[in-house]
């Protein structure tokens, strides 16, 4: 078997298991062994066939993590309306029980059922509120 081919080869069991991984970072290392492939159809030595391969398969895996295809910053799935239908989503507030150190809490029926809810700006009145953030059974809302 000759080098080229052996680099194939490898190239061709990467993909297969990127194909269980589900990231593209498996598929870049294979295109680096895939430069190593043509390095070797193109009779350089062995070590300079691994250099193309490494520089190669590093550079693609870098461009990848920079891409908006590459890992993403986590957001905070509370506040994140793609995640939870609830923000974004007005409550109608009757009462506010005063905590202290202008901490407002109440109890408000929403979607069928009561929630407790917490005021996270300014004071409190009776009235509507959009929902900023779900922790757990508490809303936390703003005014609207």
């Amino acid at each position: 078997m000759n080098a080229w081919m052996s680099w194939l080869a490898a190239a061709g069991l990467v993909v297969i298991l990127e194909l269980f991984t589900g990231t593209f970072y498996l598929l870049m290392i294979s295109v680096g062994l895939v430069a190593g492939a043509l390095a070797a159809w193109f009779n350089v030595g062995t070590s300079f066939q691994m250099i193309v391969a490494a520089v190669v398969g590093a550079v693609a895996t870098l461009a990848l993590h920079k891409s908006k295809f590459g890992w993403r910053e986590r957001k905070d799935v509370s506040r994140d309306p793609n995640v939870n239908m609830d923000i974004g989503q007005t409550i109608k507030v009757e009462h506010w029980k005063d905590q202290g150190n202008g901490k407002y809490t109440a109890r408000a029926m929403y979607r069928g059922a009561m929630w407790d809810v917490d005021l996270q700006h300014s004071a409190a009145f009776s009235g509507v509120f959009i929902i900023e953030e779900v922790q757990g059974s508490r809303l936390m809302v703003r005014p609207s």
